[in-house]
């Protein structure tokens, strides 16, 4: 079935592991806590923002159905200290921040927003795999050649 909707093998691996609070309902969220990103801003122009690329948007559209949205935390561990961890999710919780962008959104928690405000969420496809990728992350020092994992800038 993931072949039929053109996911590709890690949406639907993400698919596959999310948990999914089918018996909730999505959390309504006041419209103020939304942010949309202006088309001519820039990553520099407000470093408390997520900016999500034309590739990032067009991937989120495809693979999320209405309440989904993708999460991005920032948790201890990886070969450089913190690591970025996306998953799909429906509920969004008081302390999140909400990042849409023509339709997509990308939900940060208060915490990990301190380790990549500023940054890009990037969606790359190559040989190997596909995957949403933190990018020009203002708050890392250095990260591991993957660029699944980094070290905060003290």
């Amino acid at each position: 079935m993931a072949a039929a909707w053109g996911l590709s093998l890690a949406a639907a691996a993400l698919r596959a592991v999310t948990a999914w609070p089918r018996g909730r309902l999505p959390a309504a969220f006041p419209r103020s806590q939304v942010l949309r990103k202006a088309s001519s801003s820039s990553p520099q122009a407000d470093e408390g923002q997520i900016h999500l690329t034309d590739n990032c948007v067009q991937r989120l559209l495809e693979i999320t159905e209405e309440s989904e949205f993708l999460r991005l935390q920032v948790e201890g561990g990886g070969c450089s200290g913190f690591q970025y961890k996306f998953s799909l999710d429906t509920v969004i919780n008081p302390d999140d921040r909400v990042f849409e962008q023509g339709g997509a959104r990308v939900v940060v928690d208060s915490d990990s927003l301190a380790f990549v405000k500023g940054a890009q969420v990037d969606f790359s496809q190559e040989l190997i795999r596909s995957s949403f990728q933190v990018l020009n992350n203002p708050q890392a020092q250095q990260g591991c050649s993957c660029g699944s994992s980094f070290s905060v800038k003290l």
